[in-house]
């Protein structure tokens, strides 16, 4: 069924005909049927009938029609013949003329988004048992996931509705970006009276008035992960999924066949905007591939030359040498430096990790990455942060590209902190187009093998406990409280196709685990969302900013990352697995976890580019965008991000409102604050339906928003409808269960005064009998009891 403009009257044995709209019979039928007032000269409908004319005519001219046979006017025809003729027409009309941007273009582009055509799904509404019992499963796993998330606080909620009670006055404009002001000039809060300490692997917090800050137990969340796989493994739960995710393909497909004409035509209508224009950010970079390999080669020779005599290394036995002395050990000079001396491009890398990563080396020296691409070296990271700034600078001057960079805490010490804070403070790293994330490698094992951790333990001390003593006592730690402010977000990383033992019953925790192997990625999962959402809970109290979490998953491994994330991630990195278990892609789905993938960096790793799932992903209408990952070893272009839209482009054939849309998810999934997110797609983005969108920011249709919103509350509730009809019918067994309990002959029902609040009446109570004897004596006509019967 094609739900939209239906000819009126429509016989279903006319067929649509060419109709000569010059023709003086043609014109007198169609007075005569359309008549009134509505046909005065000048009326709204007598000019959109002369554009219709002229169009029509045109056309005629061009392929010169046969005239059409009006007998069918003279059977009495007309009626059904006419409505089709005017449908037709309307939309050749919506088609053909060219929609130039102004109020004309605004009002076709509405009478688009008004009547576009969706696909129904009509029939046999009973549901099967199977699936049924499926979606039970699911909906279970949803509210495991609700219940996780919702106890993770972030203070971006507040301010959306704050935005939503319309505390912008006026969004015309974009919000102005404050630099934040230097530590020097700041009045730091004073030290509060929480107290906080690690237990099992997780800092709890309490107040001064005994309130604690907590996070759902391990046990808990092992006992919901365990569930999961089960779910997962479930057979009715990968059927269902399955069959209903190629369902949301096939009727991407078919929206696009009836209706991609009338997104195009909403786009024209829309003034200035474009691909180019609209807000784009690249949710998933590392800040130390950031550049692209010519920007890198002209900042190295730039360097030598201007600073030949620098410092730049401090060897074991205490002797300095400069940067001049360096490149003359390696026999080079700035003018013999080149793209293909750098050996950057990440080349014969499939498969292998540890080969992608030796590229980070600068003509395969890990002396000159550490002096150009680290913060903590010898020269306090100058160079890089130059090189920062440089990077910063081309990201502004095209005011529509953003980034969240990547920057790394080992856990080695907790010193850490410290040292990157005040890298990034005194060297003044802000900019309106960038956010800052942390991200933590999985390197327990390196660490306890080099022996500078003892446990896992410790490990996560290092990492959170600088955190907790800056949020209470933020005047003791300046620097640090300043950085804090402009972190986003946590991430985990490192290798996913390494071997790791899987989860299992009797697993050591957090505090006993000093074993040299690493552990699952499950455990790592918990400890990091547990130690975010204490240390949020805490900062929300004291009106400071929140985190969310967003790790690497699926890239690469065990299915079972993608089940640890989906319980307690905001949002993940690659994603690309998810094609391997229809159970959780369909739950990532309904959840609309964002999902930021690199198809470029999955071709030189682990995934070919022509069988990347993102375009599967996109047409059935999960949260997926673009992102870069290491431009460095990528991409050739000074736009990274564009490069990744144009491949994908290309390769996957993507529309103008497909690349738009895909470009309006990453600032959905991004941590830039609320006011600016308002600004660049809409003040009531984080609201559902056609609403959240507006296609003057965005260039995506409205007819676009209003499929994806529609076909997600249609899964939503149809989950919702098969899970009740189960329930239901569990009700009723539980009904008839006890039912027939209260009809055995073997219970019985003993008059009991109970005295009550109300009055003093007296009820029944059932008790279990202690003999049979009641039994035995029924049989024999006789009764132990003569005041209560059988039946009672």
């Amino acid at each position: 069924n094609i739900k939209g403009q239906q000819p009126p009257h429509h016989h279903p044995t006319m067929q649509p005909l060419r109709l000569d709209t010059s023709d003086p019979i043609v014109i007198q039928r169609r007075m005569e049927l359309q008549g009134g007032e509505r046909n005065k000269i000048g009326s709204p409908l007598h000019r959109r009938r002369v554009e219709l004319e002229k169009v029509e005519r045109a056309d005629s001219q061009d392929t010169a029609p046969n005239s059409p046979d009006m007998s069918f006017f003279d059977q009495g025809k007309i009626t059904g013949a006419a409505g089709y003729d005017r449908l037709s027409a309307n939309r050749q009309n919506l088609t053909k003329v060219n929609v130039s941007p102004g109020p004309r273009g605004r009002e076709i582009a509405e009478e688009a988004g008004a009547t576009f055509r969706r696909v129904l799904v009509t029939g046999p509404r009973k549901i099967i048992a199977e699936e049924s019992e499926a979606c039970l499963q699911l909906s279970h796993a949803l509210k495991a996931r609700q219940k996780y998330i919702e106890d993770n606080p972030d203070h971006h909620t507040i301010w959306e509705k704050k935005i939503m009670a319309g505390c912008l006055k006026d969004n015309s404009h974009e919000p102005e970006y404050e630099e934040p002001v230097p530590w020097t000039e700041r009045k730091f809060p004073p030290k509060s009276k929480h107290t906080y300490e690690m237990k099992e692997g997780v800092f709890v917090v309490a107040d001064n008035k005994g309130n604690k800050f907590e996070a759902h137990s391990v046990d808990e969340y092992f006992a919901d992960y365990k569930e999961l796989m089960e779910i997962i493994s479930f057979g009715p739960c990968k059927t269902f999924s399955y069959n209903r995710l190629r369902v949301l393909e096939a009727r991407f497909q078919l929206h696009l066949l009836l209706n991609d004409h009338l997104e195009l035509i909403q786009q024209k209508g829309v003034s200035h905007r474009d691909f180019y224009n609209v807000r784009k950010i690249d949710n998933h970079v590392h800040h130390s591939a950031c550049m692209n390999q010519k920007h890198l080669l002209r900042f190295i020779k730039s360097q030598v030359k201007k600073y030949p005599k620098d410092i730049v290394q401090k060897t074991k036995d205490g002797e300095t040498r400069t940067m001049e002395q360096i490149f003359d050990d390696l026999n080079l000079t700035p003018y013999d430096l080149s793209i293909d001396t750098l050996n950057m491009r990440a080349e014969k890398t499939f498969h292998r990790f540890d080969k992608f990563n030796q590229k980070y080396n600068p003509i395969g020296q890990p002396l000159l990455r550490e002096i150009f691409l680290k913060q903590n070296n010898y020269t306090k990271g100058k160079y890089l942060a130059r090189l920062t700034k440089e990077v910063f600078d081309d990201l502004e001057s095209n005011k529509y590209q953003f980034a969240e960079y990547r920057i790394s805490i080992y856990g080695r010490k907790t010193d850490e902190w410290e040292t990157l804070a005040a890298w990034i403070v005194d060297n003044k790293l802000w900019s309106k187009n960038v956010c800052w994330m942390i991200q933590v490698p999985r390197l327990y094992k390196l660490w306890k093998k080099l022996g500078i951790v003892q446990s896992f333990q410790q490990m996560l001390d290092n990492i959170f406990r600088p955190l907790f003593q800056a949020t209470v006592d933020p005047a003791s730690y300046p620097k640090l409280s300043c950085f804090l402010e402009q972190v986003i977000a946590f991430d985990s990383v490192d290798d996913e196709s390494q071997r790791e033992r899987g989860y299992f019953q009797g697993m050591p925790l957090a505090h006993e685990w000093d074993m040299p192997d690493n552990p699952p990625y499950s455990m790592w999962s918990y400890y990091m969302y547990a130690n975010i959402t204490v240390l949020n809970k805490l900062r929300l109290s004291k009106g400071m900013n929140t985190f969310t979490y967003r790790p690497h998953a699926g890239e690469a491994g065990d299915i079972e990352h993608l089940a640890a994330t989906f319980l307690v991630a905001n949002s993940i990195n690659h994603g690309i697995n998810l094609y391997h278990s229809p159970v959780l892609q369909y739950l990532y789905y309904l959840a609309q976890i964002g999902i930021s993938i690199s198809p470029l960096s999955n071709n030189l790793l682990f995934c070919k580019y022509e069988d990347n799932p993102f375009p599967r992903f996109f047409r059935r209408g999960l949260n997926v965008t673009l992102s870069t990952d290491d431009p460095l070893m990528i991409h050739v272009t000074k736009e990274p991000l564009v490069e990744e839209y144009s491949v994908a482009a290309q390769v996957w054939k993507l529309t103008s409102t497909d690349l738009c849309e895909i470009a309006r998810n990453s600032v959905l999934q991004c941590g830039f604050h609320p006011k600016f997110k308002a600004y660049w797609i809409g003040e009531k983005y984080m609201k559902e339906g056609p609403e959240m969108n507006d296609v003057a920011r965005t260039n995506v249709p409205d007819i676009r928003v209003m499929y994806r919103s529609e076909l997600l509350n249609e899964e939503r509730a149809y989950v919702d409808h098969a899970q009740m009809e189960i329930l239901a019918q569990m009700k009723q067994k539980e009904a008839e269960e006890k039912r027939s309990k209260r009809e055995n002959p073997i219970f019985k029902m003993e008059k009991e005064p109970v005295a009550r609040k109300n009055g003093g009446s007296v009820v029944g109570k059932v008790v279990e009998p202690k003999t049979n004897n009641w039994v035995r004596q029924e049989k024999e006509g006789k009764k132990q009891d003569a005041d209560v019967s059988p039946n009672q």
